[in-house]
């Protein structure tokens, strides 16, 4: 009798799925060419608020030629370490790919946090070849080292935003509050609560899972213990974590 290699899913895998897309900075892209081949390159990642995968490519590259044709797409993240590389956690996210227009109200979201985190890309974001698109989650293959392989569903890895409209709309000002006031605090999120090195770390985004912050081309996830849809929660979540951190440091 075969063995199912497909463990249950459980909280566990949807934290490390959440934990690796929303940590990621790039990713390989695999699109389908118009003879149905698979190409593959590598791109900048962001996530939007739901988590979302996000990224931003010339209409010169391959991939955005393949992805008008056909939005069917995959993105592959390994973070990858120290010896066998087979022996770290990576995904396999399903999705299909639509294009943002820049001067809708998503389309100014999903630009300030993905060059939030990816400042460099502000020096061509803009540029008239350049289109930000969304890759909106089918499902995903977890794979967590040896012998730990998931199938997951979107609702897994995704954010529950249905109840968040006043956390989405307050993100921004929460987001240069905490830069601006209280650059303590995010340092000790960082070495603290999540034992990275001393730096100016600051937070790239908020959304109801966590935070995640950034250090030059560093990025680490912060994971709330309860989601959290209102600017009150989070203001109090944000507090919490503050102390937690400075009990610990």
């Amino acid at each position: 009798m075969a063995i199912d290699p497909i463990r249950p899913t459980d909280a566990t895998a949807r934290g490390l799925a959440k934990t690796l897309l929303r940590s990621a900075r790039s990713a390989a892209l695999a699109t389908l060419t118009p003879d149905g081949h698979p190409f593959a390159s590598l791109t900048s990642l962001a996530t939007d608020v739901d988590g979302t995968p996000l990224i931003l490519i010339s209409a010169l590259s391959g991939h955005t030629g393949n992805l008008e044709a056909d939005p069917r797409a995959s993105l592959l993240i390994a973070p990858g370490g120290k010896g066998d590389p087979l022996a770290h956690p990576r995904i396999t996210l399903l999705a299909r790919a639509e294009k943002i227009e820049r001067d809708s109200e998503d389309g100014r979201r999903i630009r300030r946090r993905f060059l939030a985190r990816q400042p460099k890309a502000s020096l061509y974001a803009d540029f008239p070849d350049f289109s930000f698109f969304a890759l909106k989650l089918e499902r995903a293959s977890l794979n967590g080292g040896f012998g730990k392989a998931y199938e997951l569903e979107a609702s897994d890895i995704m954010s529950d935003c249905a109840q968040a409209a006043a956390l989405i709309q307050a993100e921004e000002g929460a987001v240069e509050h905490m830069n601006s006031d209280h650059a303590d605090a995010i340092g000790l999120y960082a070495t603290a609560l999540l034992g990275a090195k001393d730096g100016a770390w600051r937070i790239s985004g908020l959304d109801p899972d966590g935070c995640d912050l950034a250090l030059g081309d560093q990025a680490l996830r912060l994971n709330f213990d309860e989601p959290v849809t209102s600017p009150d929660a989070l203001r109090k979540t944000l507090v919490a974590l503050a102390g937690k951190a400075r009990a610990a440091a």
